[in-house]
Order: C-alpha cells, then structure tokens, then sequence
C-alpha cells in the first residue's frame, strides 16, 4: 500500500483519492477485468473507513477508467491455487475482508455511486449493489453485462447478492441465482438491480462535472447524476418494461418459482406452449452444463435470504468453506478456467439426483456463534 498524492491512498491495481469533496474509488486492474485481490479490497476498505466520519466528503464514486468492465469478480485463480495447497485460512481471510467490505459499503453513511459499466460480475456485484442503500445510486450504461454466474464454476451466488436477488420480482432471483444469466441495462432496470442507465460515451463527461461542479451534499452529487442520466439516457432507461426479463417474466414465474430444481428442469421440459419452446430448450441446455450442487444450494441460498444482509453474508462464509470442501467449485475453476478444457466433472452429475440431504450438508455453520469471523457485523 502506497501514498500516490495528497489525500491518495493506492497499491498497483486499484486507486483511490479526493477531488471536489468526492471520494474516489479507481479500479486499475485491466489485464484480469479488474478482478478483486485481497491488497485492492484492503486498500478501497481503508479509504472508506478514513472517509466516513470526514465532513469532507460528500459522497463515494466507484468506477473504472478501462471500458470493459467495472470488475468480473473475486481473483478465482488464485483462490484455486490456495485450495490446491490446502491454504484454507488464507483462502477464507481473503472471504472475510472482501465480505467485511460488501457490508461497509451497505453500510455506508454517505451516498456511494457505482459506476457499473462493461462487466459487473461476481465480486464486482458486491462492490456496486450496496449503493442503493446510501441514498447513493447503481449506474448502468449502454454497455453493462451483468451477472452472478458462480454457477457455471461450481459456485454461489456470494457477496450478500442473495438478498438483493431475494427482492427481485417474482422468481426473477431465483432464475439469476441458479442459472447465472447475464442481463443488461434494461434487465437490471427491470428486476430492480440498478437505478439509472446513462450511455456510455456520456461517462467522461460526467466523471468530469464530478470534479468540477460546485456540491453543497451528497444529495448534490447524486443529483449532478441523476440529471446526467436524464439528458443522456440510454435505450434501456425509456422502457424496461420491454427487456429481456420483462418479455420472459411469466415463463420464469411459472418455472422457476418450483421447489427445486430438479422441479424447475421437469417443469421446463415439459414446456409446450407456443413462443416458450425455444426459451425453455435454451434454459435446459443451460441447466444441463451447470454444477448440479452449486445450483440447488444457490436456489436455497436466495430462498434463505429474507433476513439482514448480515446474516447473508455469515451465511455465504458458511458456504465458501463447505463449497470449496464438498462441493464443486475447485472442480469447476479448474475446468472452466484454469485448464479451459470446459469438461467439469461434478461430484453429482445429475440434477435428479441431488438429495435435499445434499444441499442441507453444505449450510452447516463451521463456527459458533461466538466465534463466527463476521460476528462483528451488526444484524
């Protein structure tokens, strides 16, 4: 960790610093789509904590200045690669600090705007949805691809996003949760996972008027954003009522909205009705390359999720230990990204076999309630 310039603190991959009573959070990491490793989540962690009681601050923006994404999530590379040498209290250190973050962030006393541009994924969710409990903003551009899709690796939906996926509409969460769909800026308007879509050629521009505009609040900030999105809003901001959940919102009730999933599949193959073949034939495939584990614990998971995001976020620790000791995770980075040979062999193969005695092995808590390494958030 190192002092860039006055009021800066950075390290080589993430940036953060003060300009125009705004605290700035710079996610420098391109080469790995800005995937969070423990020094960037140490870094942007010590700067909020130093900007929460500075009457100085007004209000948090985080953002990227490299067009392909805000961040595609946690370091799983080396995740792995901790597994592999049976690190497990570095491993789940790196959990601890990043979830410890999420919570500050939904936490946080000042407005905290996410610039969620490009791809927003994984842990970059964490980092970005909490801002609607600020009173700041989630901003998504003509350019956002968004996702949980630790699904297809074997994994959970984490970071506390089973509580705002819980909120969705419908069964929209749980269709997000289990298969780990991507969704764009009309989507996310749509399920509520986003508050304002400005285009994306309008961001320098507004990243600019951020440094400059006089602001007597935070609420002024949000306000200069709220406005920069109005005069230059995307297709998506004028009728999320025609994206891609919307059109397919009954077909995802009525799918989706089953107990399990191996109920979600059966429901699925017998879809018949006219316009939804094609659409459930997709899903299914879908379905079918899927970790089988990892998708029925993410249904629980977002069924499980009606609590404080306190309790989400103790709860995905549980997780992370059973997942990476039980489960398919290991198995699916491995496949999916170390070796790319795309060929993930699961533990349980098949979605129709998947016991509920399965899935309720992986909630074990591995600590007390004492003892537990986010007993320290509150809820």
């Amino acid at each position: 960790m190192a002092m860039s310039e006055p009021g800066s603190i950075a390290c080589d991959e993430l940036r953060t610093f003060v300009d125009n009573r705004i605290g700035f959070v710079e996610l420098n990491r391109p080469q790995a789509l800005n995937a969070l490793t423990l020094p960037m989540i140490r870094v942007m962690h010590a700067a909020l904590d130093a900007w929460r009681a500075d009457a100085g601050i007004l209000a948090i923006v985080v953002y990227s200045p490299h067009p392909r994404g805000l961040s595609a999530g946690g370091d799983l590379r080396h995740l792995y690669d901790l597994s592999l040498r049976a690190d497990v209290s570095a491993r789940e250190q790196f959990f601890i600090e990043e979830y410890t973050l999420d919570y500050a962030i939904f936490t946080y006393p000042k407005p905290y705007i996410a610039l969620m541009n490009g791809i927003v994924m994984g842990g970059g969710m964490g980092i970005s949805l909490g801002a609607h409990r600020t009173g700041g903003l989630r901003v998504v551009t003509t350019s956002t691809q968004m996702a949980m899709p630790e699904t297809r690796i074997g994994f959970f939906p984490d970071v506390g996003a089973s509580w705002f996926l819980a909120r969705t509409p419908g069964a929209i969460g749980q269709y997000l949760a289990v298969t780990g769909a991507t969704i764009r800026a009309a989507d996310a308007l749509y399920a509520g996972l986003a508050d304002v879509c400005i285009d994306e050629a309008a961001l320098p521009a507004l990243l600019e008027r951020l440094r400059s505009e006089p602001f007597a609040d935070g609420a002024d900030v949000v306000d200069c954003i709220a406005r920069a999105a109005a005069t230059a809003p995307c297709d998506a901001a004028r009728d999320p009522q025609c994206s891609s959940l919307a059109a397919a919102r009954a077909w995802i009730d009525r799918h989706f909205g089953q107990r399990d999933v191996a109920h979600i599949l059966a429901s699925l193959e017998a879809e018949r009705a006219d316009g939804a073949r094609d659409w459930a034939e997709e899903i299914v495939a879908t379905l079918r390359e899927r970790s089988p584990l990892a998708m029925a614990v993410s249904l629980d998971v977002v069924a499980r999720a009606e609590g404080s995001m306190a309790e989400c976020l103790r709860r995905d620790l549980d997780l992370t230990r059973s997942m990476f000791e039980f489960g398919d995770v290991v198995e699916g980075v491995r496949a999916r990204i170390v070796d790319k040979d795309d060929h993930p062999q699961w533990r349980i193969a098949r979605i129709e076999d998947v016991r509920s005695l399965d899935v309720d092995r992986m909630f074990v808590r591995p600590w007390s309630v004492e003892t537990h390494p986010l007993r320290h958030l509150h809820g």
